[in-house]
């Protein structure tokens, strides 16, 4: 037995060996099938990001070319206008101007430019609203990002004008003051007349007792303060605190024997925000002051024209109260109320229109959105003169563009997340490797835990259901299927609206085509075009997009040929004229018109689309130089024997000596003489012979007679469009016979009135930099 035990314990021991030989072989096993498939997992993970990072890649830089080609297409180039760096900066309250109204009464108030003013030294036959903007506050010394509630002081034959100003700087209202000895068509900046560390405007004046009060909103003060006048206009001191309310937009007015204020109190429990409003009377401007028995006298919806508007006014006898309407936006639009009982217990007003033309430009107009401000006074001359403030855009409009902008951006996001998985780009939502559940393998005492944690078991039940939805769309919408593609086309087409609009929003500005000031005030001219019934649907298009443009007072179409439309017959923002005449040619287009009210008349084809901003940057440029032709078109005519070459040809010498008036701005008063002009006969019967060539004529006639040496400008459009191309209706739709016509016509105008190859004018040659 002794002998055999050894043995057998060596045979245990080795069976023991041998039998954890073969445990840790297992283990070993175990750990490398373990390794490989966690590495198996990862990789496969690899690929999962590789290809869904390549597939947002691609997916970003289609977008981003497609936001990128919409924006180089739809909007022009920033051009803006030189004023103050610190001024008429984009604000969340608004871009308001200020305007000037004319009228027999009241209530028959026009727009200055209605009105035929002209004035020589600013250019602008004739002037046109807005009257005081940011700009023109800005450029005289005074930062400002908008003005606003307007009230004048007569005082002789000089107008002032007082109204809030916003101090990019400060973020807050000033009151800044202006004057006008020609009854408000012009105005010179004074500067600041009040400045307080607070809040101002409404800046409410008033004359009582041979002295000068104002009494501007102090609501952020929360009092409301009577200032006097030490040196009127732009000093002034507190002379009382008449009431310790925070009263916005109050005035003071004397009717039947007392003086009575209204004001809105905004602070109280259950006030309506611009529907409140409140009076109190007294025997004296500076109080004191007794509640009116039914205050508040309004406390209803804000579009009611509860919240004062502007100064009261005294019109046949009758008191009429000006009340802003704040319904769609601050500042919709004023209403004006008769007031028909005012008593200390007892008061009553009824709606009375107010008669002005509502702007119909849309944001191209200087008050398109909104105007909830207007001081009508009459003048000591009997005249009725009226300024009021308006806006092109609505109240916060700048933050409304950034949200919906980037909404619609994140929208894009989700959408190419939702391509991405229907195409099998993305297989999981989330990656297993983001949950700690998932990570690797968890211990008894871990699941444990987790089945105790509620929290924890929401979360993997849901990132589990989560990942499971790409298979259960991919088994929905097959992308390999015709349905399948379709619907990939369709979320692929709806991302590319969405980002467009996205770019829209956050880069394409608040949408208006403004006009551009020259010398602080700004002008209209009339659009003339000549066609004939071939070209109606031209003409269609033609009126419905620049009749909304900024500075377009009419237009006026020549009619050459066939039987009229309407005026009925077209969408027009502005009057449109239709001039007949009884014989088809091309000298019609610069008929003597005796019925046209600017001195400024754009003469452009209707077969030619551009934007609005192109019209209002060559306008403001004709302003500059309106003893030159202003055009789009620029031509070099030299060369022996002289030839008729295009727009290339000009470039490529690097100068210009003609710009063809089929798009060209010019003086009605002396364009039109030139060409009626006995001179000119000769010239307007090879016209007539030719049916071509009248504004090669015109380039002829005015470098022959004016009496500078440059006759002619360039403005680079930002884009244009020949629609004659479309229809075929044109004179000019045989290049190379339209070409060799000209150059007839070049020769023969040479031989009249001399040539033109003696003048050329480089390209980029003004610093405004729009001749590029």
């Amino acid at each position: 037995m002794g002998g055999s035990s050894p043995t057998m314990v060596a045979s245990i021991g080795g069976g023991v060996n041998s039998g954890g030989g073969t445990s840790s072989s297992c283990c070993d096993m175990s750990l490398r099938c373990w390794c490989r498939w966690r590495c198996r997992e990862h990789q496969h993970q690899h690929r999962l990001f590789s290809s869904a990072l390549v597939f947002f890649f691609a997916c970003f830089v289609l977008y981003g070319s497609v936001a990128t080609l919409y924006a180089w297409l739809a909007f022009t180039p920033g051009f803006t206008q030189p004023h103050s760096s610190l001024g008429c900066l984009e604000d969340n309250e608004g871009s308001w101007s200020v305007g000037v109204f004319y009228g027999d009464s009241p209530f028959s108030l026009k727009p200055i430019e209605a009105m035929n003013v002209w004035k020589d030294e600013i250019a602008a036959w004739p002037v046109a609203n807005p009257v005081l903007t940011c700009a023109s506050v800005s450029d005289a010394g005074y930062p400002s990002n908008f003005v606003a509630d307007p009230f004048l002081y007569e005082q002789g034959d000089t107008l002032y004008l007082f109204y809030e100003t916003k101090n990019p700087m400060t973020m807050q209202g000033d009151i800044g003051v202006s004057k006008s000895t020609d009854k408000g068509a012009t105005w010179q900046q004074l500067g600041i007349a009040l400045n307080e560390d607070w809040h101002l405007s409404y800046p409410y004046v008033f004359n009582y007792l041979d002295q000068i009060y104002m009494m501007p909103e102090s609501s952020s003060k929360g009092e409301l303060r009577l200032y006097r006048a030490h040196k009127f206009p732009l000093q002034w001191t507190l002379d009382k605190v008449i009431m310790k309310k925070p009263l916005v937009d109050a005035f003071i007015i004397n009717y039947d024997g007392k003086y009575w204020l209204f004001g809105s109190d905004h602070s109280g429990f259950g006030a309506s925000k611009n529907g409140q409003l409140e009076i109190w009377y007294g025997s004296s401007p500076l109080g004191p002051w007794k509640p009116h028995k039914n205050n508040p006298i309004y406390n209803v919806e804000k579009s009611f024209g509860a919240r004062n508007g502007g100064r009261p006014f005294f019109y046949n006898g009758n008191l009429y109260r000006i009340g802003q309407d704040c319904g769609e936006t601050y500042g919709k639009g004023v209403r004006i109320f008769k007031v028909e009982v005012l008593t200390d217990d007892e008061y009553k007003e009824v709606e009375v229109p107010l008669g002005l033309i509502e702007p119909n430009k849309g944001r191209n107009s200087w008050n398109g959105a909104r105007y909830h401000h207007l001081d009508v006074q009459q003048l000591s001359s009997g005249e009725w003169i009226g300024v009021m403030d308006g806006d092109r855009v609505p109240s916060g409009d700048p933050s409304r563009r950034v949200i919906l902008g980037c909404a619609s951006v994140v929208v894009v996001a989700l959408l190419v997340a939702l391509l991405g998985v229907i195409v099998g780009a993305v297989k999981c939502i989330i990656p297993l490797n983001w949950c700690v559940h998932n990570s690797g393998k968890r211990s008894d005492a871990f699941l444990a835990w987790e089945r105790s944690d509620l929290f924890s078991s929401k979360v993997r039940r849901f990132c589990s259901r989560l990942n499971r939805a790409p298979s259960f769309l991919r088994g929905w919408i097959k992308p390999n299927t015709y349905a399948g593609r379709l619907v990939v086309a369709i979320i692929f087409v709806v991302g590319v609206a969405l980002m467009c609009t996205g770019v829209k929003y956050i880069y394409g500005g608040n949408g208006a085509e403004e006009a551009y000031l020259w010398k602080g005030h700004y002008s209209q001219f009339t659009l003339l075009t000549m066609t004939y019934d071939a070209r109606l649907w031209n003409l269609k298009m033609y009126v419905k997009h620049y009749s909304r443009c900024s500075s377009v007072r009419e237009i006026v179409v020549v009619w050459n040929k066939g039987i009229p439309p309407k005026v009925s017959d077209l969408d027009s923002a502005v009057p449109v004229r239709i001039r007949v005449e009884e014989e088809n040619s091309l000298n019609n287009r610069f008929k003597i018109d005796p019925k046209i009210k600017t001195r400024a008349v754009l003469e452009l084809d209707d077969d030619i689309m551009m934007t609005c901003d192109d019209i209002e940057r060559g306008f403001r440029v004709w302003r500059q130089y309106p003893d030159h032709i202003v055009g789009f078109y620029p031509r070099l005519i030299d060369g022996s024997p002289l030839k008729y070459r295009g727009e290339k040809y000009a470039r490529r010498h690097k100068g210009y000596n003609m710009i063809l008036t089929g798009a060209a701005f010019i003086d009605s008063q002396v364009a039109f003489r030139k060409y009626w002009s006995e001179e000119a006969k000769q010239g307007r019967d090879l016209v007539d012979t030719y049916f071509n060539c009248e504004d090669v004529l015109l380039n002829y006639l005015y470098a022959n007679v004016s009496s500078s040496s440059r006759t002619v400008e360039y403005v680079r459009p930002a884009w244009a469009i020949d629609t004659s191309k479309l229809s075929g209706a044109a004179i000019s739709r045989n290049t190379k016979v339209h070409y060799q016509v000209r150059s007839n016509c070049l020769l023969k105008f040479s031989e009249m009135y001399g040539s033109l190859a003696g003048h050329k004018w480089e390209f980029d040659g003004r610093k405004d930099g729009w001749d590029l």
